[in-house]
């Protein structure tokens, strides 16, 4: 198995070894051992979710130090549309990228422009004879490599179609060589983005060689610098280029709706989609061509690294959509920049229950958990720093716990103990048991 980037971390000093995080992964890939949370890196998909649910905010998202950008000639920032809710409804869409650039940024491409290239390709594909449905998005990272670990035999389905921030950045950074006349290394291309999963796609990318993104900062890290900008602005360029299609992308179901059917079906949040997967699995789901799966409740609005309520912020996009409607900004015509959005790589399975490679010795091992499995009282609860009793007695299998940390099997344990010390006092030797006293001796 490869080494993998990570997004998502532990900062041991925050964490108090409560259970909340191992239950809520939808991976499994949390343990908690010597009061302290583990993550196993061949599990984790970079959901996030552990971020949500920690009370202690000992999960967080390692993204690039803004100070990256300076080390650039030429600068371009490529926002995600989630970005527009974060801020109040006054602020129109080209004084919230004015703020932005106004950063230290050259200049600014919208990836929203680069959701709507996605979109018609989409199109297009699924009017096409002969397609596998239903197609799964590939827009989001979390799900796809959700899928590469626990649903395999779904990787056909996903849509081999690159994310609107990878189109975006090699867009843009095409544009500023010709225009500018520079070479590729010189320029910088950074992701706003309101989540982990996509810092880890842009380290670790898993449908291409490597990504045109140069980095990626969180929408926390820009948040108040944007806002004080927007404080400060008497005017503001015409920055804007995406029509609210693209914008639309932000929300759940944003992106289906561009397709022009009504088969389709969109799910938020990583547990629905866990759903969702599970029932396409079983073929239940034999009538809809196109699934959009996000795993952020709310859609990337609801991303780990935003800042607002993604309820307020859905209601702040819709203005921008609005707008767009409106003033009538279509969707931009890019048909002559459509021709290579297809992954270049192959997304492979990842084999995270994997005991050993002598296919014999897995046999044994898969066996013996088996046999553990069934001696555990199967409840599930989480107080052996295991998310449930299966994934205990794989932990058992792989030698990274004990029985005994079952505190069912424990107690049972001390019992057995108590029981024999007690057949031990029974048995005392006479010449140290006290209780003879010496009777009958002369």
């Amino acid at each position: 198995m490869g080494t993998y980037f990570h997004s998502v971390t532990l900062d041991e000093e925050k964490c108090r070894g409560c259970t909340n995080c191992i239950k809520r992964c939808p991976t499994e890939a949390i343990r908690v051992r010597k009061s302290k949370a583990r993550i196993i890196n061949e599990r984790c998909i970079d959901c996030g979710e552990c971020i949500r649910v920690c009370p202690y905010h000992a999960k967080k998202a390692i993204t690039d130090s803004f100070d990256m950008v300076n080390t650039f000639k030429y600068k371009v920032v490529i926002p995600a549309p989630s970005l527009y809710g974060q801020f109040k409804s006054v602020f129109s869409r080209n004084h919230i990228l004015t703020a932005l650039k106004m950063l230290g940024f050259d200049e600014v491409y919208e990836v929203a422009q680069a959701a709507e290239i996605v979109s018609k390709a989409t199109k297009k594909f699924i009017n096409k004879e002969g397609q596998k449905f239903p197609l799964i998005s590939s827009a989001c990272p979390a799900v796809v490599r959700l899928i590469q670990v626990r649903f395999p035999n779904l990787i056909d389905n996903i849509l081999k179609f690159e994310s609107p921030m990878e189109v975006a950045a090699k867009i843009a950074r095409d544009k500023v060589m010709k225009k500018e006349n520079l070479t590729k290394d010189e320029i910088g291309v950074f992701f706003i983005t309101p989540c982990a999963a996509k810092m880890t796609s842009v380290k670790a990318p898993y449908e291409r060689e490597s990504s045109s993104v140069s980095g990626v900062i969180s929408i926390k890290d820009v948040y108040l610098g944007v806002l004080n900008n927007l404080m400060r602005q008497k005017s503001c360029e015409d920055l804007i280029g995406a029509g609210y299609e693209g914008i639309r992308w932000a929300n759940s179901g944003g992106e289906s709706l561009a397709l022009g059917t009504d088969s389709f079906l969109a799910v938020d949040g990583i547990h629905e989609v866990i759903t969702i997967l599970e029932e396409v699995e079983n073929d239940r789901l034999e009538d809809v061509m196109f699934i959009e799966a996000l795993a952020c409740k709310g859609g990337c609005l609801g991303g780990p690294l935003t800042i607002e309520n993604s309820y307020v912020a859905k209601t702040r996009l819709k203005k921008h959509i609005d707008e767009a409607k409106e003033k009538a900004i279509a969707s931009s015509d890019h048909d002559d920049e459509n021709d290579n959005i297809d992954w270049t790589g192959k997304v492979q399975y990842k084999p995270v229950l994997k005991l050993d490679d002598d296919i014999e010795k897995a046999i044994k091992k898969m066996e013996i958990l088996q046999n553990i499995e069934n001696e555990l009282p199967g409840l599930d609860c989480g107080a052996c720093g295991a998310p449930s009793c299966r994934a205990l007695a794989e932990d058992i299998v792989r030698g990274n716990a004990n029985e005994t940390d079952c505190l069912f099997k424990l107690r049972d344990r001390v019992r057995e103990l108590a029981i024999q010390m007690m057949e031990l006092e029974a048995i005392m030797p006479p010449v140290m048991d006290k209780g003879s006293g010496g009777k009958g001796e002369k």
